[in-house]
């Protein structure tokens, strides 16, 4: 009998992975993990690809229980991480015995948190990616009693000599604050259009509406929003995740993983790799600046984060070397 995940308290669940890269000319949104950052280092901590999957768990508490020994890292927003009631960090690799309930509860600051389990679990599949795509159907949420299959077991593991928590394979946490957000824009392809008005999106704090998901995020201001100063028609084109876009009305549309590959409001700036990431912890409610990055610097800052996230990679392969924990296959 194969071992499993059983799910106590699926509150707003799902199993994710990095999304279907490479699918747009077919029609498909990427879709994906909101906070690609948060995903990978999970996967990373428990010695996983950065690209199998695992479970995204948005605002509600959650619990499961598994049938065997197992590792795993929670990331993302903080929260309160507990195994069978015993506090244990975020982002670091935590063992669990079979039969010991894995809770996260308490989800601020931040709206989702990432469980990976070392080995992953089988998961379904569509064009090369397990992520649900609410418009076609796919992947539903977890509900209380699913079980998720696991394929590896892991012995439970701590210090030989002072029993302290396994390894302290901390990973550089992605930052949080109370006071709002700053997500980092570069210019978009209809900057040009909005003339002097452009500059109205920076420094300028937009609320995000309850009415935002994974498609997008509606945000508002009390303040005149930029304006188109041409009058010319703009037709329905390919846009990029991250397309920050002026609609006539009284809000703008900030597009993320679960946008349609084409639409037709000017595209005013487009958010960054490693603004992205942050943009899926933005709490409805919860304060947006934004604020202008040269295509150089947005690069930069994509290029230190995978840095960081690589030389992660090296050091829990090092430690799980060292303690012969099998490194799961790749996929």
């Amino acid at each position: 009998m194969a071992d499993t995940l059983t799910i106590n308290a699926s509150g707003l669940a799902t199993v994710q992975d990095l999304g279907r890269v490479g699918r747009s000319h077919q029609g498909l949104p990427v879709n994906g993990a909101l906070d690609q950052y948060s995903a990978r280092v999970a996967n990373v901590l428990c010695g996983n690809d950065e690209r199998v999957p695992l479970l995204e768990i948005t605002a509600l508490d959650f619990a499961c229980t598994p049938s065997t020994d197992i590792l795993v890292a929670v990331t993302g927003a903080p929260a309160r991480l507990t195994v069978d009631g015993t506090d244990h960090s975020q982002w670091e690799p935590v063992s669990v015995r079979a039969g010991e309930t894995l809770r996260v509860s308490d989800i601020r600051v931040g709206l989702r948190v990432y469980l990976a389990v070392l080995g992953s679990f089988e998961a379904d599949y569509l064009q090369g990616s397990c992520a649900p795509d609410t418009v076609l159907g796919f992947g539903p949420a977890l509900r209380a009693g699913d079980e998720l299959t696991l394929r590896t077991a892991c012995p439970p593991l701590d210090h030989p000599y002072s029993r302290i928590p396994l390894f302290r394979l901390r990973a550089p946490a992605a930052p949080f604050t109370d006071g709002g957000w700053t997500i980092d824009v570069t210019d978009g392809p209809d900057r040009a259009d909005f003339g002097d008005s452009a500059s109205r999106l920076y420094g300028t704090p937009f609320t995000v509406s309850p009415q935002s998901n994974h498609i997008g995020l509606r945000l508002r201001t009390d303040t005149p929003l930029p304006r188109r100063t041409t009058s010319g028609e703009v037709l329905s084109r390919g846009v990029p995740v991250g397309a920050v876009e002026v609609p006539t009305g009284e809000e703008l549309l900030v597009l993320h993983r679960g946008r349609g590959v084409t639409a037709g409001y000017p595209v005013l700036a487009v958010v960054t790799a490693t603004g992205l990431s942050a943009l899926g912890q933005v709490r409805p409610g919860q304060s947006v600046r934004f604020r202008h990055r040269t295509l150089a610097q947005a690069v930069a800052a994509h290029r230190a984060r995978r840095t960081a996230i690589d030389a992660l990679t090296v050091r829990v392969r090092t430690v799980f070397d060292t303690l012969r924990i099998p490194v799961p296959v790749s996929g």
